[in-house]
């Protein structure tokens, strides 16, 4: 996918103007967050949800899959 974000000037920063075809692949709109991380090969990922919290919550479901009998005990 190949396609032309538009910089314009809003107050004292700058804003971008995204294409639809581009909102609808991240399923974002008006008013919702884009996480910006750097990409392996120097460049920049947008991405709908924040990849740390992603990464803990991968580390999260590791730990309770693998101590699921002593989470169990501590529920009680």
């Amino acid at each position: 996918m190949n396609l032309t974000v538009k910089l314009t000037k809003v107050g004292n920063s700058t804003g971008a103007i995204f294409p639809k075809e581009l909102l609808a692949r991240l399923r974002v709109g008006p008013g919702d967050t884009l996480y910006v991380s750097e990409a392996p090969d120097g460049g920049v990922r947008l991405s709908p949800s924040n990849p740390d919290f992603e990464a803990k919550m991968s580390a999260a479901e590791a730990i309770m899959r693998e101590d699921r009998d002593i989470l169990r005990i501590l529920a009680k």
